[in-house]
């Protein structure tokens, strides 16, 4: 954002897109209070008509800045201030105004917003090509740590992985104890907020609840037909049956496939779910030789999945808060694992790819978790949920692509350790790869 206001310098609006409930507004009313000499933040969640028909019409722009500092009772200065457009997707002609804004100059512009894309947000109306957009995804590992007032953690294990030198066994212990505190509470401000103020974990569920009632809700608004909410809702059970890929039929009956799409763009756009599709060739240039009709779905944020994997019963009954407290998450439970790695990847900045293969000698077939593209290599990931250190899938690939790959990474819960030219990596050091 700071990179935005100092190489701008107004000539575009800042887009921040993101899921509901991940920040948006808070980090963004942040910035303008610290970066600004005044702000005004018009809320079109909670506007009034008049204001809302205001965008009809903003040919004198010298009279709509006029009533809006009237209105808000904030004086804006030129070049000094910034205009806040909060959940700027409700309200479609003030996203089109942006070019005109933009182009007077007075005045930053900041957007936030999700379902940006959907289309009655954008029928009708010309969407801005003055727009510096970026994504707010829920806390990372990284500021999970922070919140909780460990600022050094992460910084000092990252010199442990760049010489691949293993962190002890009091050490790693506890690290491993702090990660499975992640996955439970998740990176939803919201929760993680509740979990700093009563470190009750019933109440984070609850909170987490009550997230996940509010998306089934934009679900139900956005495919009254409930198909988005019920592929929603069935991403654990589709991720522990461990298929190859997210079965749609099995959970959509009936669903044609031009429906099907149109409801995967919704969820995409609403931002809390991750796509990992399936790459046909394993090579640098993944979006080359991606399959959009091989997919996996994960849930965006892994305090959520937790959540919504049991969300037909009382806390007390979910089974993955008991054995990730009790560290006795058995491996049938390596689904968790999996949708945390995803969101940290995704966090990242990587988009998220996955391979399958035949044997070439029995039925069954090998699958390669995620893939990475680094500088002219491949680097294939297999996720774990134990110490368990079999990695068949990855010595297939190897010997199948040998020539294409740079390094290899078992993903698992132990210290790290080598296995030949196989790097083996306990889960939280993922963000660095």
């Amino acid at each position: 954002m700071l990179q935005w206001k100092s190489e701008q310098a107004g000539a575009t609006a800042l887009l921040v897109k993101g899921a509901r409930r991940v920040g948006k507004s808070t980090i963004v009313e942040e910035f303008a209070r610290n970066e600004y000499d005044s702000y005004i933040l018009v809320d079109f969640a909670n506007i009034s008509k008049e204001v809302n028909s205001w965008f009809e019409d903003l040919t004198d722009l010298d009279y709509f800045f006029l009533r809006l500092q009237q209105l808000y009772r904030v004086v804006l200065h030129e070049r000094r201030s910034v205009i806040i457009f909060d959940e700027v997707q409700l309200q479609p002609l003030a996203r089109q105004a942006i070019k005109y804004l933009v182009k007077d100059g007075r005045y930053d512009y900041i957007e936030t917003g999700s379902l940006l894309t959907l289309k009655k947000n954008v029928k009708d109306i010309v969407i801005p090509s003055e727009e510096t957009r970026i994504t707010l995804y829920p806390m990372d590992y990284e500021e999970f740590r922070w919140a909780l007032g460990d600022e050094c953690t992460l910084q000092l294990a990252k010199g442990n992985l760049d010489r691949m030198l293993p962190f002890g066994e009091a050490v790693h212990r506890r690290m491993m104890r702090d990660f499975r505190l992640y996955i439970l509470v998740g990176g939803m401000p919201q929760a993680v907020d509740t979990y700093l103020r009563k470190k009750n974990l019933s109440e984070v569920d609850a909170v987490k609840r009550n997230i996940i009632d509010l998306y089934e809700d934009d679900f139900r608004k956005i495919d009254p037909s409930g198909r988005a909410s019920k592929m929603f809702a069935s991403i654990p059970s589709l991720l522990a049956a461990n298929a190859l890929r997210y079965n749609a039929s099995a959970v959509v009956e009936n669903t044609r496939r031009e429906q099907l799409e149109s409801v995967l763009a919704d969820m995409q756009d609403s931002m809390t779910v991750n796509m990992a599709y399936h790459a046909n060739d394993p090579q640098v240039g993944l979006n080359l030789h991606i399959n959009l009709t091989r997919f996996k779905m994960y849930m965006a944020d892994t305090g959520l999945f937790v959540t919504q994997a049991f969300k037909d019963k009382d806390y007390t009954e979910n089974i993955i808060y008991q054995k990730l407290l009790s560290d006795k998450l058995s491996a049938d439970m390596g689904y968790v694992y999996e949708n945390v790695v995803a969101q940290m990847l995704k966090a990242s900045g990587n988009e998220l790819f996955y391979y399958t293969f035949p044997s070439e000698t029995s039925n069954h077939s090998y699958e390669i978790d995620f893939l990475l593209s680094r500088q002219q290599k491949i680097c294939p990931i297999e996720v774990k949920s134990s110490s368990y250190k079999r990695h068949v899938s990855l010595d297939m690939f190897s010997a199948k692509y040998s020539a294409r790959i740079g390094c290899r990474y078992l993903v698992y819960t132990k210290d790290i350790s080598k296995d030949g030219d196989l790097k083996c990596l306990p889960v939280y050091l993922v963000p660095f790869l």
